[in-house]
């Protein structure tokens, strides 16, 4: 029924205002507004919806993983963006709060403005 349907994700934040700054800004992804929802448009043609809900409740999972060829470089350089890296109970991470364990890829988790859960992740 949906095989040829395009499908695409989205998520909620409690400030339109302060995700548009924090994912176009600070994390330099172009992004659009229409009728009141944000559009961050990823690489792939993957766009993701991001709509307002003043009653939101952050995810307490991971929202969406950012590939990337050098996690510590991506981690030194979103630091210096202000972005804060999260430490978590269990997993083995370094001084930036790269998690690094045999058989996974090295990652580390950061928060949007609304406190949905973001990573970083080194690509194989």
């Amino acid at each position: 029924m949906f095989a040829s349907t395009r499908a695409f994700s989205g998520f909620a934040v409690n400030d339109l205002n302060k995700a548009r700054e924090f994912y176009g800004d600070t994390l330099g992804l172009e992004t659009s507004e229409q009728n009141g929802l944000l559009t961050l448009h990823l690489a792939g043609d993957r766009d993701t919806l991001v709509y307002p809900k003043p009653d939101h409740t952050p995810a307490n999972y991971t929202i969406l993983n950012f590939a990337v060829d050098d996690v510590d470089k991506a981690v030194d350089d979103l630091t210096g963006r202000g972005v804060h890296f999260e430490r978590y109970e269990g997993f083995k991470q370094d001084d930036r709060g790269v998690h690094r364990a045999e058989g996974v890829p090295p990652i580390a988790w950061f928060k949007d403005p609304a406190g949905n859960i973001l990573a970083v992740l080194q690509q194989p």
